[in-house]
């Protein structure tokens, strides 16, 4: 899921490679060079600048190239000090000014409050709120439906060399808590977007920021993309404890983690899909978990894997590659907790090579206190994908080739008037699904919404109000690159907002995607979580655009075009850009997006938004 064609050259970068090029340090630019740039650059691919083309030209218009020109699809995926460096490497001169990544004592908070409870004030938690139902009700919304017309920009704040905003943000005690691409993690006032603190986690952040309480202390706890767990005090941003949950060299956290009782519970995927593009790579060895933490210490509780089994090797492909199965199901998606059952659900991933397992593409139920899988549901059987599938050279792509329609969106449970409960998710096939979590995972309906793909359906996640799910449909086109394995979205394929009635799936009402016009790198697709309150749901676009959609008739009442500059409160340069991962935070009379995406030929950004009613 989402180790897109895009995501092959980091994980190559860190498998077949060997070398760290991790954040903090030291950028080996001539490797860099050499494995990602050399095969176009050193001989004229597709009208590709010649190296000694560089030698003439300044380092900041090379990185100006890999950041907002032709390059930033193939570059978007290096770190800041990676792009920078391969600048001065292929010029052969050095920048003006050094990268300083760390706030300015001018966007520092004047005040320090060291008073900090969540239950006092309006609060977005994890990655949706309370069963990740995407949904704050209007006590702590403080915005009506009347109100969102009147939405205005209050504050924006920049990720200083990134080119993507893509971590969800959390709202707790009048404060921001969001990480970024560049690994730094960040408490923000809320109102003003000061900062309170900021943490370097030393690679980068996708997971959102959970809030938990540890004795009388507060903990802010996250993962990264090098498979670390975080736990912080969430008043002071200090290290209270780190563990590694997967020492596979490409494992990552994408997931929100989920806490009860003391307990944390994070799932765990991977980048090999990606690494796997290389021919002589020896695929698949990397097997989705979900682990336990003691909030507390950081001490793992069980670890349960989503294949059982080791990999074994299985043959020899036409490189002479050693290929190992079974391997994949990553859990990309956060975990819901059902005291009722004490049971966790989670979604997984797909398989990456033969043999295909049962646990892929499917809901799965586990006990809370020992990990034991209770049941478990497949969707879609055979699925083993890797990145090889859609090159020419397939040679790491499995015999069942896909269809990849594995699960990003995290699932849902919400209770219905009368009692009856449903677990739910949107899937990449195009299909939601509804469950039943007290008959083991029976389903109950299964409604199509698109025609699916590798980055089609559902993609992030869908909202509930209670009486229907609010649901955006990707189906995003891309236009392969023929000098390079990335691709360009496709300007006239995809998007759409549903809402579909909870008790049975049918259809309330759809609204098609207003489309892309003129935009260069756009896409109408609504890949990015679905948000609401009570009468609007919002879905943001590839195309740039968040739009508020009123649940009543799916009428769009309220659209914000977020491609522009912006004047950001910590000082740093600020772009709005695509719009997709997570989803708007809602509370406290304001709503706050992430701007920045440029994975699959979206465009890229570094923003981070915040609105009030006329901008108050």
């Amino acid at each position: 899921m989402r180790t897109t064609i895009a995501h092959v050259v980091f994980a190559t970068a860190a498998v077949v490679l060997g070398s760290a090029v991790a954040y903090g340090q030291d950028v080996d630019a001539s490797a860099l060079y050499q494995r990602n740039c050399s095969q176009c650059h050193d001989a004229g691919i597709n009208r590709a600048p010649l190296r000694d083309t560089f030698l003439s030209m300044t380092p900041e218009r090379v990185l100006g190239a890999m950041e907002t020109g032709a390059m930033v699809t193939m570059a978007n995926n290096r770190t800041a000090a990676e792009r920078r460096a391969l600048a001065e490497y292929l010029t052969g001169k050095r920048f003006g000014a050094a990268l300083n990544t760390s706030p300015s004592a001018a966007a520092m908070c004047r005040a320090q409050n060291r008073s900090f409870d969540p239950a006092a004030g309006p609060r977005w938690a994890a990655w949706g709120n309370s069963n990740n139902t995407r949904f704050q009700d209007a006590a702590s919304a403080r915005l009506t439906a009347a109100d969102v017309p009147r939405l205005k920009l209050k504050w924006a704040f920049a990720f200083p060399g990134d080119l993507q905003s893509y971590s969800q943000a959390t709202l707790a005690a009048g404060r921001i808590f969001v990480g970024s691409w560049g690994g730094k993690v960040y408490s923000l006032d809320a109102s003003s977007g000061c900062v309170h603190w900021f943490f370097d986690a030393g690679a980068g952040v996708r997971s959102a920021v959970t809030i938990a309480e540890s004795g009388s202390r507060h903990l802010a706890v996250f993962g990264d993309m090098a498979a670390n767990v975080f736990a912080l005090d969430a008043v002071t941003g200090q290290l209270i404890w780190r563990v590694k949950v997967d020492d596979f060299p490409v494992a990552r956290v994408s997931a929100s983690p989920t806490v009860s009782n003391g307990r944390i519970y994070i799932g765990v995927a991977s980048g090999e899909e990606g690494a796997a593009a290389v021919p002589t790579y020896e695929c698949c060895r990397f097997r989705g978990s979900i682990v336990a933490l003691d909030a507390a210490t950081g001490k793992q509780i069980w670890k349960t894997f989503m294949i059982p089994d080791a990999p074994k090797p299985t043959k020899k492909n036409a490189a002479g590659a050693q290929l190992w199965g079974p391997s994949g199901v990553p859990v990309w998606g956060t975990p819901v907790v059902d005291t009722r059952r004490n049971a966790l659900y989670v979604t997984t991933g797909n398989n990456y090579s033969d043999p295909t397992t049962t646990l892929s593409d499917a809901f799965v139920a586990l006990d809370l206190a020992s990990g034991k899988i209770l049941w478990s549901r497949q969707m879609t059987a055979s699925d083993a994908y890797t990145a090889a599938c859609r090159l020419p050279d397939k040679t790491n792509c499995a015999v069942s080739n896909g269809p990849d329609l594995d699960f990003g969106a995290s699932p849902i449970l919400v209770t219905q008037p009368g009692g009856r409960r449903l677990l739910l998710a949107g899937q990449k096939s195009g299909i939601v699904h509804a469950l039943d979590p007290d008959a083991n995972g029976e389903v109950l309906w299964q409604t199509r919404i698109g025609r699916g793909g590798t980055m089609g359906g559902i993609q992030w996640g869908s909202a509930t109000d209670g009486t229907n799910i609010y649901v955006a449909l990707s189906d995003i086109g891309r236009i392969m690159l023929t000098y390079s394995t990335s691709t360009d979205a496709d300007p006239k394929q995809g998007g759409g907002m549903f809402a579909l009635r909870l008790s049975d799936g049918e259809r309330v009402w759809y609204t098609p995607p207003p489309g892309c016009g003129t935009r260069s790198r756009c896409s109408p697709a609504q890949s990015a979580a679905v948000s609401a309150l009570p009468g609007v749901a919002f879905s943001g676009s590839v195309d740039g655009h968040m739009r508020a959609y009123s649940a009543t008739d799916g009428a769009i009442i309220w659209d914000f075009d977020s491609i522009r500059e912006y004047e950001t409160v910590n000082g740093v340069p600020g772009r709005g850009g695509s719009i997709d991962g997570p989803g708007p935070v809602i509370g406290g009379g304001m709503i706050f997006i992430n701007s920045g995406y440029p994975t699959a030929g979206g465009t890229p950004g570094n923003v981070l938004l915040a609105f009030s009613v006329d901008g108050k």
